[in-house]
C-alpha cells in the first residue's frame, strides 16, 4: 500500500480513462491529480512533488513525448508510465530513452500498472533526496 501522501498525476484526454485509473490507481493506495491534456497539466498550480506521471503517448495538442521532452530539459526529475493504446515501436524507444520507467499498451493488466507505480514512485523518492 502506498503512503497516503504519494500523488500520481494521470494524464489522458479520453476521460473514461482518466476516471478508471483514478479508481484503480486510489484502490493502489495513491492520491490522484487527472489532468485532459499536457497543457492543462502545466498551467496547473497543483502539480507540486507528485511520485509519479501516468501519461498518455497520443495526446491533442502536446504529446506525452513532448511533454515529457520538456520535463527533461527543464530538469523537472518526475518518473513517467507512458501509456498508449496506438503501440509504435519508435516510440516505445523513444519514451525509455526521455526516461520513461515503463511503457504500458492499453489495455494493460491493472497488477501491472500498480507495480509499475510502486516502482516509480521509489524511484521519485530518490529523486528528491
Amino acid at each position: 500500500m502506498a503512503e497516503a501522501s504519494s500523488s500520481v498525476f494521470v494524464i489522458d484526454d479520453d476521460e473514461s480513462v482518466r476516471a478508471s485509473l483514478e479508481f484503480l490507481i486510489e484502490l493502489g493506495g495513491y492520491h490522484v491529480v487527472t489532468f485532459k491534456s499536457a497543457e492543462d497539466f502545466l498551467d496547473s498550480a497543483n502539480r507540486e512533488n507528485p511520485c509519479c506521471l501516468v501519461l498518455d503517448i497520443h495526446l491533442p495538442g502536446m504529446s506525452g513525448l513532448k511533454l515529457q521532452e520538456r520535463l527533461v530539459r527543464s530538469e523537472t526529475r518526475i518518473p513517467v508510465i507512458f501509456i498508449t493504446g496506438q503501440d509504435r515501436y519508435r516510440l516505445e524507444e523513444e519514451a525509455l530513452r526521455l526516461g520513461a520507467v515503463a511503457y504500458l499498451r492499453k489495455p494493460f493488466d491493472e497488477e501491472g500498472l500498480l507495480d509499475e507505480l510502486a516502482r516509480a514512485c521509489a524511484k521519485g523518492d530518490e529523486c528528491r533526496k
